[in-house]
């Protein structure tokens, strides 16, 4: 893998600067979305382009590896790390599906009052899925239950029945830049805030709502 690809397929017209990975990078990125994904307990922010990115670089090892000579035992070694990286796109995808059906109400609800501008959290295709699936879970509770109770019953708040993702669940990881004054919340009522600094490489076990803003710009990772 040579080829330097475009993650954030921005116009020259845009406003934000192109970053350009090279494959490495570009495997790396969808690693650390995925172990971010895999350990965070709320949905972060959909990394389509990254994901789109590495299915054309897949697609482009195939074909490379369709005009290699049989019997190369390069051509063995690609294939493996090809499986490799087809594991995590995937395991990165599913989990994601995942928390969507867990948490959908509350996800859409946020998608519903996000500020213009605001990155969203939902691929298109994610956002379709969650509507209808949300659309399906009120269908078949009408359906089953709903109907057969009385009439001032006929109604649920899946906001108020599905649980909201625990911010308050504490997650490892690994500083990647050095950050200093973030503040930490007390366990108990005795206790009072107090502020620490996170030196780079060290490794912590930390609440996530402390660290989810350092989680979403990639200063840290979820280990």
């Amino acid at each position: 893998m040579t080829e330097e690809l475009d993650p954030t397929a921005q116009d020259s017209d845009g406003g934000s600067e192109e970053v350009v990975l090279t494959p490495a990078e570009l495997i790396e990125s969808l690693e650390q979305a995925w172990m971010n994904e895999k350990f965070a307990p709320e949905l972060l922010e959909s990394k389509s382009e990254i994901v789109e990115c590495v299915m054309e670089q897949l697609d482009h090892m195939e074909e490379n590896l369709r005009r290699a000579k049989k019997g190369d035992l390069k051509v063995s070694i690609h294939r493996m790390e090809m499986e490799r990286i087809r594991y995590v796109l995937s395991s990165y995808l599913r989990c994601r599906l995942m928390k969507i059906e867990k948490f959908f109400p509350h996800i859409l609800e946020k998608e519903k009052t996000a500020h213009e501008g605001e990155l969203s959290s939902l691929s298109p295709e994610e956002l379709v899925f969650a509507k209808q699936y949300m659309a399906n879970t009120e269908t078949y509770l009408k359906n089953v239950a709903l109907k057969h109770m009385p009439p001032n019953l006929q109604m649920v708040d899946l906001l108020r029945s599905v649980p909201k993702p625990d911010l308050d669940s504490y997650v490892f990881l690994r500083v990647k830049e050095r950050q200093e004054n973030i503040l930490v919340e007390p366990e108990t009522d005795e206790q009072r805030d107090y502020v620490i600094d996170l030196e780079e490489g060290s490794q912590h076990l930390i609440r996530y709502k402390t660290i989810a803003p350092l989680v979403a710009s990639g200063a840290v990772q979820l280990i």
